[in-house]
């Protein structure tokens, strides 16, 4: 009779009925129908102190250590994902990041991992903001005031203005940080092509000739037209500016685009200003403009006429400037489902923002109603001295 030969996989199996499972060495021979010298030799090769079995644990150890090493690295690649920069942040950054993050992760993992010391995270728990944090948020919550007030327009040197008005006492460079770190910035982004070169107009003369700064109100005044979609249509929007204070002082607002528009504007003009000299007024060569209606109307109240080279906007760029704010701080942010509903919201931003509020660098900062306040105060010094 050959002599039997059993597979590995019974051998490995045998032995652990000694070595798991606890049975005799002769019991577990007896019911296999081997020998006990086999089952030795077996044990001896496959048992717990077999060289086979100590490597099998060592690779064993060693998988279950990679795989420790796995998820930890794991874990660390998404908490550097989830913390989006945290670890270029100062540590009151990083503290938040770990408090949030703590019931998943150990402290001194997450301390370890983004370079702070546990002792300086749990100092900071017990006061998680300073003083100039606290601040910090008292003052962001006035900048966003202020800026919605401004409808959402200004930009941080307006801002900064209004806060100093309001007695605070921040710095620019502060107010810009706040701003960009809460997303809050000017508005910005609407400009029209520019014509250069042009003609003169062979009546009326450009007798502003760019000379956009006079030193008194009522001196010089430029007008313009614009036009506004809504779903009813076009709304077109006559405006007279005085340059010395850039207030708006006539308007007019019609959905046809006639001589009637800018006479209207023009008389609103002539009746709150109520000039006793006369005043130069400035326009482009738009039908319009020189049309008999409007060369009488200069005549009859005393007003002299200025006009722009043809095609040339940059001879009233003034105009100009106020469209486009108007357009990109309100109409471009809007849409008008009648004309009653642009003319009520132009009038809201002329005559309750521009005019009264609105901060105007040519006038260092004030409102075009508060830079012809200041002017008539210090003349009434002058006067009385």
């Amino acid at each position: 009779m050959s002599k039997q030969r059993y597979p590995e996989e019974f051998k490995i199996e045998a032995v652990k009925q000694v070595t798991v499972s606890g049975h005799s060495v002769a019991d577990v021979a007896q019911r296999l129908g081997t020998t006990t010298h086999s089952l030795y030799a077996w044990i001896k090769r496959y048992g717990p102190n077999s060289e086979a079995h100590r490597k099998e644990s060592d690779d064993a150890a060693e998988i279950r250590r990679l795989q420790k090493d796995l998820k930890r690295v794991t874990e660390e690649r998404d908490l550097f994902k989830k913390s989006r920069g945290v670890l270029r942040k100062p540590p009151r950054v990083r503290y938040a990041f770990i408090a949030e993050h703590h019931s998943s992760h150990s402290v001194r993992q997450l301390c370890q991992l983004f370079g702070v010391q546990p002792s300086g995270y749990y100092a900071w728990k017990k006061h998680p903001k300073s003083k100039r944090q606290i601040d910090d948020e008292r003052l962001t919550g006035l900048i966003k005031q202020y800026w919605l007030e401004s409808g959402c327009v200004y930009g941080y040197r307006k801002i900064h203005r209004d806060l100093r008005d309001a007695g605070e006492r921040c710095g620019l460079n502060r107010v810009h940080r706040l701003m960009k770190l809460e997303g809050i910035k000017a508005q910005v982004g609407y400009r029209k092509p520019r014509q250069r070169g042009g003609e003169r107009h062979v009546i009326t003369p450009n007798v502003l000739d760019r000379q956009f700064d006079p030193v008194m109100p009522n001196q010089a005044w430029v007008t313009d037209i614009t036009y506004i979609k809504t779903h009813e249509g076009w709304l077109y929007l006559a405006a007279v500016m005085d340059l010395f204070s850039r207030r708006i002082i006539g308007w007019s607002m019609q959905s046809r685009i006639t001589k009637e528009l800018v006479l209207d504007a023009l008389l609103m003009a002539v009746w709150r200003r109520k000039p006793i000299k006369g005043v130069l007024v400035h326009s482009d060569q738009g039908s319009q403009y020189t049309s008999h209606d409007w060369s009488e109307f200069l005549r009859e109240h005393g007003l002299e006429g200025s006009m722009s080279r043809r095609g040339n906007c940059h001879d009233n760029a003034v105009a100009e400037s106020f469209f486009q704010l108007l357009k990109r701080e309100r109409i471009k942010r809007k849409i008008y489902a009648t004309r009653d509903a642009a003319r009520s919201d132009i009038f809201d931003y002329i005559e309750m923002f521009y005019n009264t509020k609105r901060q105007h660098g040519s006038n260092n900062g004030l409102s075009p109603v508060d830079y012809e306040r200041q002017y008539l105060k210090e003349a009434e010094k002058r006067l009385v001295n």
